[in-house]
């Protein structure tokens, strides 16, 4: 995989690295957090979550609420970049799943 872009958040202390094989508009792209902070990533805990782009962010929450899939955090915009809008959905194990919305 190669790096397609690379994102510093200064004031939330954490850089948002994006990798994948071609186009983020034609091929599935991996989204990995570096926190800057100085704990360590442990093997159970390096892994918190994933993320998958959708459409329309609100209308896929709304089904998957409506599938009873638990909507963890509604769609809003990113804390530290009012133009990406998030949210977060939790697997049937507890795991956390971002959705990113993108045209």
């Amino acid at each position: 995989m190669h790096v397609l872009r690379r994102k510093d958040y200064e004031d939330g202390q954490f850089t948002l690295v994006f990798l994948g094989y071609g186009l983020e508009s034609d091929t599935a792209v991996l989204e990995i957090t570096h926190n800057w902070d100085n704990s360590t990533y442990q093997k159970g805990t390096a892994f918190g979550h994933i993320a998958l782009a959708v459409s329309d962010i609100y209308e896929t929450c709304k089904k998957l609420s409506d599938e009873e899939i638990i909507v963890t955090r509604k769609p809003a915009p990113m804390v530290f970049d009012k133009s990406e809008v998030i949210a977060f959905i939790e697997d049937p194990d507890g795991y956390k799943i971002e959705l990113i919305e993108r045209d």
